[in-house]
């Protein structure tokens, strides 16, 4: 399992490296500097002036995603009768990365219209969540073959994590679409939109629910911690937990920074990769709450002809 698990996190770090490069070129305004797909200008090396080197560079990027998983299919295939994570984990990587490649694909024919963006933003942390669960799982795998298991734990972590995971997901996916549809700055007043409690424009309704979404994630993940430490949690769901929480709380502060200050390009690109982060943080922590309910059980290998 141990290829498996290294593998798995060669892909996870490689798909946010693409994540945050393509975050960059969009919110730098590079995004639609290669207008067709998969080629750039009808051609494989387009020329890199006028801001092409960075959408270029992107999908370069993307295709190195792809060897990666095409080394996890083949790995977790040899693995696949140790455990029976890896078979509906590997099928789900699988699918997540061919609509990834499809969303893809059309947010450069619309045009990088927001419900394309945030789609496509969704399909890749749905990816990385994928190979994520991937590691983690083949991690604990391991820790069992060991003989080594991180404490027992009840079901309620379980179920808080997966909503604060949820609203921290669903936020993250209404940012993404706040930021490409340009209604980060719709209300520049805090906490109400332009001195009003109701609003009006499509800009900032969109505005609004992200905030709300934010705040009740805010609350969500302050009960997380509650909840990790109440109950008889791994160190593993307390840290992740922990580190959610804190990335939640930066994510409010950096999204107060770019209402006041109008949105510079680093503290947009700080946000969004932020969110991310957070969200990984609770995802993490809710697989690590499903393994101390329900601990792995790992299969035996099967024997070789030669040792018989």
């Amino acid at each position: 399992m141990r290829l498996l698990r290294r593998t798995a996190l060669a892909a996870v770090i490689a798909a946010l490296m693409t994540l945050m490069f393509g975050s960059w070129t969009r919110i730098n305004g590079a995004g639609l500097t290669c207008p067709d797909w998969p080629l750039c200008h009808g051609r494989l090396v387009p020329s890199l002036a006028d801001g092409t080197l960075w959408e270029w560079a992107h999908r370069l990027l993307a295709f190195t995603v792809a060897p990666l998983l095409l080394a996890l299919i083949a790995i977790a295939w040899t693995q696949r009768r140790r455990s029976a994570f890896v078979t509906p984990l590997l099928a789900i990587v699988v699918a997540f990365f061919v609509v990834q490649v499809f969303l893809g694909a059309e947010t450069v024919r619309l045009g990088n219209a927001p419900i394309s963006v945030a789609l496509h933003w969704s399909a890749a942390m749905a990816l990385i969540a994928a190979l994520s669960a991937m590691a983690a799982f083949a991690s604990a795998a391991e820790g069992e073959a060991r003989g080594v298991q991180d404490g027992a734990s009840s079901s309620v972590p379980l179920w808080v994590m997966a909503a604060t995971a949820a609203l921290a997901f669903l936020t993250m996916c209404v940012g993404a679409y706040v930021s490409s549809s340009g209604a980060g700055l719709a209300c520049l007043s805090i906490p109400s939109c332009a001195g009003n409690v109701v609003v009006y424009t499509p800009g900032q309704i969109v505005q609004m629910v992200h905030r709300a979404a934010a705040a009740v994630t805010l609350v969500a993940a302050a009960t997380s911690i509650a909840v990790a430490w109440a109950y008889p949690c791994s160190r593993r769901l307390r840290f992740s937990a922990g580190t959610g929480a804190a990335l939640v709380s930066v994510q409010i502060v950096l999204g107060l920074l770019n209402v006041a200050l109008h949105l510079p390009t680093q503290l947009r690109e700080a946000h969004a990769i932020n969110a991310a982060l957070a969200f990984l943080g609770f995802f993490l922590a809710t697989l690590f709450a499903a393994l101390d309910s329900a601990p792995l059980r790992m299969r035996p290998a099967p024997e070789s002809h030669a040792g018989r």
